[in-house]
């Protein structure tokens, strides 16, 4: 029940068919992880938004910042998701879960089970129901484990953190959290681990499952579920160059921003897009890119897509 077989983690994420952890995890490949960190949130959020994932977003602030004064990146967080939810001490289920554990080999105290865990590239998400005092999840111990586990992971934590002095001088594992307190994490029992997780509150809520894929930036966390991960990165491709070709046209005054941000381009505009692709510098990186589908889009052009895009 608190933890998942092999078989109960395929059931909740069907619609994934590559390869899984030996846990049941969907195992994106890397090369999306190195592709992840050079998009934006906007640019990945729509791929998502468009699907009916509405709630894959939520707003929290970094222990790191994901710029450097200069403007360049300084820390993106893009890793694989591992999860579990917290409950409140209950002395009758705590010390049922605690036998749990110890009958699979686990010890220490329940948010150590999850560091245990961890391989390269993985990214805790952590639902601590929003407990900042005696909820300080990950300290500079953990946070030190989590880096030499995953190397380049990280955590989001729906509670607290402390020794937030340690923690700054581990710049390689990237922190979202709730707030920052003195106590030691105390009176908490694990629920449920590498299951569906939810983060936030109300309305400003996002769901995160087992081997999502965390992209984390300066204004908050999105979770990307597996399947939809290589449509998201093909699609978020495509924005990349369109943005760039539509800074070049807006600046030169030969496009307004209104035409620019149509939900479906004309089949003029994708005419001069491909044109500068060919022919402009910037260009060069998206050369192999595939337009048929926008042509296709183009073809069936009606007033109704004459609206901007998200």
């Amino acid at each position: 029940m608190i933890f998942p077989s092999y078989e109960e983690l395929v059931a909740i994420t069907p619609q994934w068919r590559g390869e899984r952890f030996a846990d049941g995890r969907p195992k994106v490949a890397d090369r999306y992880l190195k592709a992840l960190r050079t998009m934006t949130l906007e640019e990945l959020w729509k791929g998502i938004y468009v699907k009916g994932y509405e709630n894959q977003f939520i707003a929290m602030q970094p222990l790191h910042p994901e710029f450097k004064e200069s403007g360049e990146v300084n820390r993106k967080l893009v890793g694989r998701a591992v999860t579990a939810m917290y409950v409140p001490a209950r002395p009758d289920y705590h010390a049922a879960s605690l036998a749990i554990a110890k009958a699979k080999g686990l010890v220490g105290t329940p948010n150590q089970w999850i560091i245990d865990s961890l391989v390269e590239h993985d990214v805790i998400v952590i639902d601590m129901y929003d407990k900042i005092f005696k909820g300080t999840f990950v300290g500079g111990n953990l946070l030190t484990a989590i880096h030499t586990r995953t190397t380049d992971g990280g955590a989001v934590i729906w509670g607290g953190v402390r020794d937030v002095e340690q923690m700054l001088k581990v710049p390689e594992v990237q922190v979202y959290h709730r707030g920052i307190d003195p106590t030691p994490i105390r009176d908490f029992s694990m629920a449920r681990f590498n299951g569906p997780v939810h983060l936030g509150q109300g309305r400003e809520t996002a769901v995160c499952l087992p081997g999502d894929i965390v992209y984390g930036c300066s204004g908050g966390v999105l979770f990307i579920p597996p399947h939809l991960v290589e449509e998201v990165v093909d699609g978020a491709i495509k924005s990349q160059i369109k943005d760039l070709f539509g800074f070049e046209m807006i600046s030169l005054n030969r496009m307004t921003t209104a035409e620019i941000d149509k939900h479906v381009w004309t089949k003029e505009m994708l005419d001069m897009l491909v044109d500068y692709i060919k022919t402009d510098p910037n260009g060069e990186p998206y050369r192999d890119i595939d337009w048929t589908a926008e042509y296709v889009l183009a073809d069936e052009l009606t007033d109704s897509d004459s609206q901007s895009a998200l």
